[in-house]
Parts: structure tokens; sequence; C-alpha cells
């Protein structure tokens, strides 16, 4: 990926949304900053008429959008993600305000894919899907009224995308490549069952265990390496070898 178009690596990911116009009137809020990658999660109704006619010209952004049976699905192949959310919330993840996260995004997005995500009109993103991002990111807004439509949130968001990838990279602070998605949910669960094997967490009542541990590990922004490193002392533990 060029440094000079990281918006080209910027997935937008909707969940689980339930007007088909929203999803239109983002599409188009997204191609007004140059964003072209939109990901739905179980949308209730797409494609459909009404998401058509609300993007108006950014009819080529729906059509090549991407529809997911999960997040998870969503997010593959992705090495940061940021949920959006006004809710607060006791979460696994580090907090931070909209101008901040787009930064932190495009600083990585100049090299590897990552996402931006978006949760239900109604009821937002859950804490499950929270978890599985590696930042909480919202928009500094009325604390008396701060609920914004979907579309409106994605247009604040993509605008600070653009206007943080017109400012000139450092390259002596280059973002080092980081896991994957599915490299990272694949530590966790192999560090999950692990801790259950050796008596260390009840699978029963795991409680705030592995959030915390995701929080922590999400601080960290592993690279490939290290993952690798930290499930071969996980398989050590495990399996170990005779001397």
């Amino acid at each position: 990926m060029s440094d000079s178009d990281p918006l080209a690596n910027v997935r937008v990911v909707l969940c689980e949304t339930s007007h088909p116009g929203n999803i239109g009137a983002a599409a188009r809020a997204m191609k007004t900053m140059g964003l072209s990658t939109l990901h739905l999660v179980r949308p209730k109704r797409f494609p459909d008429p009404e998401a058509t006619w609300r993007a108006t010209s950014a009819n080529d952004v729906l059509e090549a959008a991407k529809v997911s049976a999960s997040l998870d699905e969503a997010l593959h192949g992705a090495v940061f993600a940021v949920a959006c959310s006004a809710r607060r919330r006791d979460v696994a993840v580090a907090g931070a305000d909209a101008r901040t996260a787009a930064a932190r995004l495009i600083e990585i997005a100049r090299t590897q894919p990552v996402a931006l995500v978006f949760g239900n009109e109604s009821y937002g993103l859950t804490t499950e899907d929270v978890n599985r991002c590696q930042l909480l990111a919202s928009i500094p807004a009325n604390p008396r009224f701060s609920s914004l439509n979907l579309a409106a949130a994605v247009q604040v968001f993509a605008y600070e995308l653009r206007m943080a990838a017109g400012v000139e990279p450092d390259s002596a602070s280059a973002a080092p490549a980081l896991a994957t998605h599915d490299e990272v949910e694949g530590f966790y669960g192999h560090l999950e069952q692990t801790m259950s094997e050796v008596g260390f967490l009840d699978p029963e009542h795991p409680k705030k265990l592995m959030p915390r541990i995701r929080r922590l590990f999400a601080r960290a922004r592993l690279e490939p390496e290290e993952v690798n490193i930290l499930r071969g002392i996980l398989k050590a533990l495990t399996h170990p070898k005779k001397r």
C-alpha cells in the first residue's frame, strides 16, 4: 500500500444495521471523504432500493460492499480495529476521541489494513464486539444529547480520517507490521484454553479476566513474531519437552 493513499486501506464496518437508508447514507458519507471499502455484518435489509436512493452517487460503494455473517469475518485480515460508540462501558480496550483514533488508524493504514466499526442504530455495539477491537472511540458531543445518526457518525469519523491522511508521516516513527485480527484472536483462544487446562481460569466463571488480558495485549499492539513467541510458550507449558 502506498503512503500516498492510506484511506484505501481503511474499511468501514456496519454491524446489524436496521434501516437500509442508513447504509446508503453511510456509503455517501464515505465517498465524500475518499473511503470506498464497506463491510456489512448481518444487515436487516440489503440490498434494498432505499439504500440505493440514499447513496445518491455512491452506488459504486454499495455495489462493492461485502456482507459478513460475523464481525470476525468482517475484520479478517485487518491488523487494527476501532469501535465507534458513545456508550460508556466496562470493556477490554482503551478509549480515545475520534480525532486521536483517526490519527492512529491512518498511521497503521499507510502500510496495513485497518477497520472502523459501527453498531446498530438502537443498541450500538455489544461489549463482545468492542472487545474484538483495539480501541474504543467516541465523538465529543453534548453530554445531554450525545447520540448521532449512524450516517452522521460515519461522516465525522471519515472527515477525521481524511484530515489525518493529509499529515505527512514521520518515517522515523513508522508503524511496525502488526499481527492480523485472525492471528490475535487465535492467540486469545489458545491462551484461554491453556489457562483452563492449568487451572488458572474457570471456564464457567471467567468474570473479567479475559477482557483485562485483551486490554493488556491491545496496548502492546502485537506483531506476528510476538504472537508466535507467545503461542510457543503456551504450547511448551502444556506439552513440555524432556531435556
